[in-house]
C-alpha cells in the first residue's frame, strides 16, 4: 500500500534520482563507517547509502514507514523522535564517530542542529538537506544580512558549507520552499565556552539588528559587570564568531 506523506511529521519524500546521487556522492560513504540517517521516510537515500557502506542506522519516528525499514536486515531501525536520541550513546557503542546525514523535517530542523551540536564530540561529520533559507543563514559571514544568531550558534562548533541548490519538484509532495543540501564538519578543537552563555549573549546582540549593539548587548553586558573592553558602535552582524566567542569567555 502506498504511504501517504504526513504533514504533522513534515514529510516531503526526494525523489529525483539525480539529487539523490549528488548527494550520496557528497556524503561518500564506506563499508565499516557509522553512518545514521535521520528521517529515511521510504527509503530514497537509505538504498543507494546501503549499496556503499553495507550496514545502517536509521532513525524514523513513523511507525509505519519504520516496519517497513525493519524487512531490510541491514537495517539497524531506531522508532523514535530523533530530539530523544541519545547520539554520545551510539558512538559509544560503535566505538568510533558518527556520520549523521538526512533529508530533515524541516519544522523542526533547527531543534535537531542544535540536539546534534551536543554531540559533536563524537561526530565525524553531517549531510543535511534543509530549506534552503536556513542553510543560507547556517552558512553566511559577518556583514550579511543572512548573518544572524544561528550563524553564530553553529560556526562556533562547526565549518559550514553549502553545498547545492535542490527545486521543490525534487520531492513528492512538492513543499513551498526551496532546499540546499549542507555539509557541517564540527571543528577538532573549538574554543572552551559555555554554550548557554554564548546563546544568551548572541540573542542579546540580534535582538534589535538595525540598532547599534550598545542600545542592546551592552545593557546586557552592564546588567552582568562586565569590565572589559567590546567595541559596540556596531551592528550584530557585522561581529565575527570569533569575538563573540572570545566576549563569552571573558564573562
Amino acid at each position: 500500500m502506498k504511504h501517504q506523506p504526513r504533514k504533522r511529521f513534515g514529510q516531503h519524500f526526494l525523489t529525483d534520482t539525480g539529487v539523490l546521487d549528488a548527494i550520496v556522492n557528497a556524503i561518500d560513504p564506506k563499508p565499516g563507517q557509522a553512518l545514521i540517517e535521520i528521517g529515511p521516510g521510504l527509503g530514497a537515500l537509505t538504498q543507494p547509502l546501503l549499496e556503499r557502506c553495507e550496514r545502517l542506522t536509521v532513525i524514523e519516528l513513523d511507525r509505519d514507514l519504520a516496519a517497513r525499514l525493519r524487512k531490510n536486515a541491514a537495517l539497524d531501525v531506531i522508532e523514535a523522535d530523533v530530539l530523544s536520541v541519545d547520539f554520545k550513546s551510539i558512538a559509544a557503542q560503535r566505538e568510533t564517530k558518527l556520520r549523521v546525514v538526512g533529508n530533515l523535517p524541516y519544522n523542526i530542523s533547527t531543534p535537531i542542529l542544535f540536539h546534534l551540536q551536543g554531540a559533536a564530540a563524537q561526530i565525524e561529520d553531517q549531510h543535511f538537506m534543509l530549506q534552503k533559507e536556513v542553510v543560507q543563514r547556517m552558512a553566511a559571514g559577518p556583514g550579511t544580512k543572512d548573518y544572524g544568531r544561528l550563524s553564530v550558534m553553529l560556526q562556533w562548533r562547526y565549518h559550514v558549507e553549502s553545498l547545492f541548490d535542490v527545486p521543490p519538484e525534487a520531492f513528492e509532495p512538492p513543499p513551498r520552499v526551496h532546499s540546499a543540501v549542507v555539509r557541517m564538519l564540527p571543528w577538532p578543537q573549538p574554543a572552551a565556552v559555555d554554550p548557554k552563555t554564548l546563546e544568551a549573549l548572541v540573542a542579546s546582540a540580534f535582538s534589535q539588528r538595525r540598532k547599534l549593539l550598545r542600545h542592546s548587548l551592552g545593557r546586557w553586558l552592564d546588567e552582568r559587570g562586565f569590565s572589559g573592553t567590546f567595541d559596540l558602535q556596531r551592528r550584530g552582524e557585522e561581529v565575527p564568531v570569533a569575538e563573540y566567542v572570545a566576549l563569552a569567555r571573558a564573562l
